[in-house]
C-alpha cells in the first residue's frame, strides 16, 4: 500500500506520479519501508546525508530480509541520529570511533561467518554494512578501509561525502574540492580556499583493489541510489559505495537547494556517477544536457569569494577544466560510449 497521489507537476522534466506503474513511483511513506532512520533525529533542514542515509539503508534492509548490521563511525550521522540516550536506529547499529568504522564492519563479519560455520551453513544470513563521513573514510579511517578492500571482507561500505569535517566545524577533509572555503582553507591570498593538488579519490582507489563492486551515487536520483544498494547486497566480499550528500550548513547553500546542488553536481561532471566491477567500470550515469560549472558554485557561499568584489574567473575556469577532465574520461555525455 502507498500513499495516495494526489497532483503531479506539468511544465518540467518530471514525470508524474500518475504517468507511472504503482512500482515506479516514488513515495516517503510505504507499508513496505523499514524506517531504519526514523523521525526524531536533530539533523539540519535539508541535510542531504539524512536523505542518502534513510534510503540506502532501507534499501539494504530489503535486500537482506531485515538481516542487517550496520557499524557506524563518529561523524553527523552518528551525532545527529543517537543524542544519548535516544536513537533513531530501528535496525542492530553500532557506533564506532571516528576512523575504525570499516574494521568494526570486517568484525561483525567475521564473527557472523565463525556462527554461521557452528550452525552447518556456508555462509550467514546476516549481512553487514558500514558507514561514514568522508572524514572518517577517506582521512581518519583510510587504513581500514584499504585493509577492509585487501582482505575482501563481506561488508558494504557507504561513504555519504559532504566534503569536509562538518560536524566539527566545516573543516577541509581529503573530499574538500579545490577552491572551497573551509574552516582550515580561509578564502584569503593568490589562491583562496582549498588548493590544487590536494586530496584522494577514493572510488578510484576502490576500483584499484579491484573488489567486487564499487559505486558512486546521488541523492538526487534516489532510485539510482537504491539499485546500487540492492546491487551490492546481491554480491559478497568488499564493496563501496560513496553518495554525495550536499550539507546546506557547512556549504552555505539553500536547505531547499539540496537535491539541485546534487544534481548539478553530476550534470557538470564535478561528481562523475559511475559502476565498477573487479577493477573494471561497468556503467555511468549520462549526462543529458551539460550544466556549467559555474552554475553549481554561485548556490554556495563557500564559493562566494570567487565572485565577490575581487573574482577570480581563473580559478572558476580550472574548476571547469575538472568536470570536463571528468566527462572526457569517464564517457559522460550522452551519445559518447
Amino acid at each position: 500500500m502507498t500513499q495516495e497521489v494526489k497532483f503531479y507537476q506539468t511544465g518540467t522534466f518530471t514525470v508524474g506520479n500518475r504517468l507511472l506503474d504503482e512500482g515506479q513511483r516514488t513515495v516517503q511513506a510505504s507499508t513496505g519501508r523499514d524506517n531504519s532512520l526514523t523521525s526524531g533525529h536533530r539533523a539540519c533542514q535539508g541535510c542531504g546525508e539524512a536523505l542518502g542515509a534513510r534510503y540506502a539503508v532501507d534499501a539494504a534492509m530489503r535486500a537482506t530480509q531485515g538481516q542487517l548490521i550496520a557499524a557506524n563511525a563518529t561523524g553527523c550521522l552518528e551525532v545527529f541520529s543517537t543524542p544519548y540516550p535516544e536513537t533513531s536506529w530501528k535496525l542492530p547499529w553500532l557506533h564506532s570511533l571516528f576512523g575504525n568504522a570499516a574494521a568494526v564492519g570486517s568484525g561483525i563479519a567475521a564473527a557472523l561467518k565463525v556462527k554461521a560455520m557452528k550452525a552447518g551453513l556456508s555462509e550467514s544470513p546476516t549481512r553487514v554494512i558500514a558507514q561514514g563521513g568522508d572524514g572518517g573514510t577517506t582521512d581518519i579511517g583510510f587504513g581500514c578501509l584499504s585493509g577492509m578492500f585487501e582482505r575482501n571482507d563481506d561488508v558494504l561500505y557507504i561513504c555519504y561525502d559532504n566534503e569536509g569535517y562538518m560536524n566539527t566545524g566545516v573543516q577541509r577533509s581529503s573530499a574538500t574540492p579545490p577552491g572551497a572555503r573551509t574552516a582550515t582553507t580561509v578564502p584569503l591570498g593568490p589562491n583562496p580556499g582549498e588548493e590544487f593538488g590536494r586530496g584522494k579519490n577514493v572510488p578510484l582507489i576502490a576500483v584499484a583493489h579491484e573488489i567486487p563492486y564499487v559505486a558512486t551515487a546521488t541523492v538526487a536520483d534516489l532510485h539510482d541510489l537504491e539499485a546500487k544498494v540492492t546491487k551490492a547486497m546481491s554480491m559478497h566480499g568488499a564493496r563501496y559505495l560513496q553518495v554525495f550528500v550536499p550539507c546546506p550548513l557547512g556549504w552555505g547553500a539553500a536547505s531547499c537547494d539540496t537535491i539541485k546542488l546534487a544534481r548539478l553536481a553530476h550534470e557538470t561532471g564535478i561528481f562523475p556517477v559511475f559502476e565498477a566491477e573487479r577493477g573494471e567500470i561497468t556503467a555511468v550515469s549520462k549526462i543529458r544536457r551539460v550544466q556549467p560549472v559555474e552554475t553549481y558554485l554561485r548556490l554556495q557561499k563557500r564559493y562566494a569569494h570567487l565572485f565577490g568584489a575581487h573574482p577570480r574567473p581563473d580559478i572558476v575556469a580550472r574548476l571547469q577544466g575538472l568536470a570536463d577532465r571528468n566527462i572526457k574520461r569517464f564517457g559522460l555525455l550522452e551519445g559518447t560510449p
